[in-house]
């Protein structure tokens, strides 16, 4: 049995709105099945900052490079893309030694 395109991009989507938390969200995502899995396979996502864009409101937006990986093989299964909002505390700035909340963690 194997594991269906929509499964791959609910995946992906838990992983970006576990990371945001309630005071974040996901404005959009894109996504490419590259392979296959089958059913019970452990598969892993992985996100990489690619840029952040401060906006109006206290925000922030980062751009994320998504991977899921194939545990059995260490294939990529899916690539893609999202977009998350933030809010701009959770930005690091380069200098500073005070960490941005744990993404996920409110901030309030």
């Amino acid at each position: 049995m194997l594991v269906q395109s929509h499964l791959h991009g609910a995946f992906l989507t838990r992983y970006c709105t576990d990371l945001v938390g309630e005071d974040g969200r996901l404005a959009a995502l894109s996504l490419r099945v590259r392979r296959f899995a089958v059913a019970g396979e452990e598969l892993t996502v992985a996100g990489l900052v690619t840029a952040v864009t401060a906006l109006g409101g206290a925000r922030a937006a980062a751009e994320l490079d998504l991977t899921e990986t194939r545990g059995s093989d260490g294939q990529t299964c899916v690539t893609g893309t999202a977009r998350i909002e933030v809010p701009l505390t959770w930005i690091a700035v380069e200098g500073t030694t005070t960490p941005p909340p744990t993404p996920g963690e409110s901030s309030r």
